[in-house]
């Protein structure tokens, strides 16, 4: 019986890793296949028995880091025991994560286990020495960016370009009008009322998110309210996890108290359906800034981390801009306001830049088309298949 052992450190792993997993039940090759490690509810949907509570990894920032690590290097070591001496796999994928991951694929890879990485690390944009590390602890690197694989040829370091998995599941062409029908439904209202300026804000799906960012979100919310007073406006939030919901509650309460006609509207998850219905998007750095210009919104990003974790980031890293959509076009094609310069005033004044200009829009829209049709590919399905093809190869050598 084939044996893959993964771990994915954070909703966004969980949400990639799933359709490999779906692939691999799919393939007559992978019959009987046992997945194990740890992973999200999508994971284990598909059949994966998660040993380890994933929110033990998800953390984000030195600081943060910092004070779970006692817990994460517990796991770490316990992981690390188990594969070597009761559960050892075929192959070991690690989704992400890659200060967790890196440490295990090294130890797993010296010991005969081959090792594969879903989500090259950001060395392109930071902590460029880290892809030393990277060369002793992984067989192949599956590259979700396509210039990612010429940097690893350049070091030796075998490589895949799988393409992203938002890119396949989110349609070349939005249907606003749609996704507004579908937010009307849910918040029980009539279509018509959600008519207007449609503003997403995704404050982050993490504590530490929610506690720096959110707050200074919800006070720009109020300016544009202020400044677009006579207008038909509503902001939607998706919350991305349920233990989210009480603070963003606290926030919106404090928010109506101040201006009782504000039309702010939360929803359980619902992340695409209100970036597809939205005008232009609010947004903290991550993932979601992906998924958004997929959905080819116009959006200001912003982050707030503790004054240390940005301090330490700052002297490592390497490009001018944080933002994916930045990233990916090779340019500032959307607004990035960071840590000081994230202030209520500035982040309205961005938003309504993008109301105000529709051309730029358009043309914005065309960058993200583009974008979109190279991010293009059948991710779940090339992953499975390097998976399979280095069991295969894994148990050959091994019967040799």
């Amino acid at each position: 019986m084939p044996k893959l052992a993964c771990v994915a450190g954070e909703p966004s792993g969980d949400l990639l890793a799933a359709p490999v997993l779906s692939a691999l039940n799919q393939s007559p090759n992978m019959s009987g296949l046992e997945v194990y490690g740890i992973g999200g509810p999508r994971m284990q949907a598909e059949g994966m028995r998660s040993d380890w509570p994933m929110e033990t990894l998800s953390v984000r920032g030195y600081v943060e880091a910092i004070k779970q690590l006692p817990a994460i290097l517990s796991l770490r070591k316990e992981l690390i025991h188990h594969l070597l001496n009761e559960g050892r796999p075929d192959v070991y994928l690690g989704i992400d994560a890659p200060d967790f991951n890196l440490g295990v694929e090294l130890q797993l890879r010296k010991a005969g286990i081959p090792t594969l990485h879903l989500v090259s690390p950001s060395i392109w944009a930071w902590r460029a020495g880290r892809i030393k590390k990277i060369a002793q602890a992984v067989e192949r690197m599956l590259c979700i960016f396509p210039f990612e694989t010429e940097i690893y040829d350049r070091v030796g370091v075998a490589s895949t370009y799988v393409g992203h998995l938002l890119a396949s599941d989110i349609p070349l062409e939005p249907n606003t009008a749609s996704a507004r029908k579908i937010i009307a439904k849910t918040l029980h209202l009539d279509a018509a009322s959600l008519d207007g300026i449609l503003v997403a804000v995704l404050p982050g799906s993490r504590g530490s998110e929610i506690e720096l960012i959110a707050p200074v979100f919800f006070e720009a919310m109020q300016l544009l309210s202020e400044r677009l007073k006579g207008q038909k406006l509503h902001f939607l939030i998706p919350v991305a996890t349920p233990r989210l919901r009480e603070p963003l509650e606290q926030l919106l309460l404090k928010t109506k108290d101040a201006n009782p006609d504000i039309q702010i509207h939360l929803l359980d998850g619902m992340a695409d359906e209100v970036l597809e219905a939205s005008d232009v998007v609010l947004i903290a750095s991550g993932t979601a800034t992906l998924q958004a210009a997929l959905w080819k919104k116009p959006m200001v990003i912003s982050y707030k981390v503790p004054w240390l974790t940005a301090q330490i980031m700052k002297r490592q890293g390497y490009l001018p801009y944080v933002g994916l959509p930045n990233i990916l076009c090779g340019g500032f094609v959307v607004p990035e306001l960071l840590q000081d310069d994230a202030t209520p005033e500035k982040l309205a004044n961005a938003v309504l830049d993008w109301l105000e200009h529709p051309t730029k829009v358009a043309a914005l829209k065309e960058r993200f088309s583009h974008m979109h049709e190279t991010l293009r590919r059948p991710t779940g399905l090339l992953v499975a298949q390097a998976v399979a093809q280095t069991i295969a190869n894994h148990r050959k050598s091994q019967s040799i």
